[in-house]
């Protein structure tokens, strides 16, 4: 009866401080993007690492050169790909008559020592120097874009930011998708809270890889791509790095910016998760410990609670879920779900818990980070002992 009090306890001050004292992270209306200026006067090189992306690349291509123009070049970094990603591109922009908007590269020999997304991206910052870009673009290949979405970013970068970017909206119609997507983007901004991060009082540091816009003397004060060739999450690295160069990051969310990119199984989504999960935590076992413990009490023993028998430990543990499901249910609503789904965030911590777990044994494996036939987060075995 003790123990259940105090793990209940313990529970609903977590739910207070997450829904308090968590820079209102779970206030997305506060933070979410739907409009922008129709024009926008400045030259912009998108970036677009691409290995394998025949299924998306056309349209995410199409939807950059709506909106492309004399200010707005598309620099296509094709990752050794065997599926025609590069002429798929090609075609995209010869159907929309700007074949003149597009530029072309196939990625170099990947280098000891870099991830193949990021030598992708640092051949287009290079090759991008030609255009004389006043923003660099990075954006993912299985991003779409409004009309909207890339004059937004200029309009918030124009009041004082260095580094903006989305959380674009997640493709979010299979089953496994409603249960885990919306979980994942509320996970995230619990881990890296907007308001801290555009306070340039706070160390805390993200961003969102997908769709990304950063001033090239910016980069460069930050080190260029070179300075986090290694990182596995490198959106949020190469926010780090900007802001402890004395940048300005803004991070939100958006609809106008979409992955077309299903997971239509659960294993998929696994496969995602997992793919930076232990990462995070620096490969450390304790802090994989603290992680499981800390999901455990969480989200998964509030629900439980309500089976205890004991009064206190029911009325708390229903604080705590009543807390979480009203923290969650501006997620759920993003993402034009039924209400009810918002009840579901202990089930989706669960499978989160399950990937962290996979995500460590990957690693010790030697496939951590695995992504695209590379395992891209690595350690020898007494670098690994030395971290845990």
């Amino acid at each position: 009866m003790v123990s259940l009090t105090i793990g209940a306890t313990v529970a609903a001050l977590i739910w207070a401080y997450l829904l308090l004292g968590r820079g209102r992270f779970w206030r997305i209306g506060k933070i979410t993007v739907r409009t922008g200026a129709a024009i926008f006067p400045r030259r912009i090189a998108a970036i677009v690492p691409a290995r394998n992306e025949a299924a998306v690349i056309a349209r995410s291509i199409a939807s950059l050169l709506e909106i492309s123009g004399e200010y707005l070049h598309i620099f296509l970094l094709d990752d050794a790909s065997s599926d025609g990603t590069a002429q798929i591109a090609h075609q995209a922009a010869a159907s929309a008559g700007k074949s003149d908007s597009l530029t072309t590269l196939q990625s170099r020999p990947l280098p000891p020592g870099w991830s193949g997304k990021l030598w992708a991206v640092s051949q287009g910052v290079e090759a991008a120097n030609s255009f004389a870009p006043d923003f660099l673009l990075l954006s993912d290949a299985d991003i779409v874009h409004s009309a909207a979405a890339i004059p937004s970013l200029v309009a918030i970068a124009e009041r004082g930011h260095d580094l903006v970017s989305f959380m674009v909206k997640l493709h979010c119609r299979s089953f496994a998708e409603k249960l885990l997507i919306p979980a994942f983007v509320f996970f995230f901004f619990m881990l890296y809270p907007p308001e801290w991060i555009r306070d340039p009082q706070r160390t805390a540091a993200g961003a969102a890889g997908g769709c990304l816009l950063i001033r090239p003397e910016t980069l460069s004060r930050a080190g260029g791509i070179a300075a986090i060739r290694g990182e596995i999450i490198d959106d949020c690295a190469l926010a780090r790095a900007v802001k402890r160069s004395g940048g300005r990051v803004w991070l939100g969310l958006t609809e106008n910016s979409v992955s077309i990119r299903p997971y239509g199984s659960f294993a998929e989504i696994g496969r995602m998760i997992s793919r930076t999960a232990f990462n995070q935590l620096h490969h450390s076992l304790l802090l994989l410990l603290g992680a499981v413990i800390g999901l455990a009490v969480t989200y998964l023993l509030p629900p439980s609670l309500l089976f205890s028998h004991h009064p206190v430990p029911i009325v708390l543990g229903a604080v705590a879920w009543v807390g979480m499901t009203a923290a969650y249910l501006p997620m759920i609503r993003f993402y034009r779900l039924n209400p009810l789904w918002a009840l579901t965030l202990p089930l989706a911590a669960l499978f989160y818990t399950g990937a962290t777990l996979y995500s460590a044994f990957q690693f010790w494996l030697g496939r951590g980070g695995e992504w695209k036939g590379r395992a891209q987060d690595q350690a020898s075995h007494s670098a690994r002992i030395s971290q845990s």
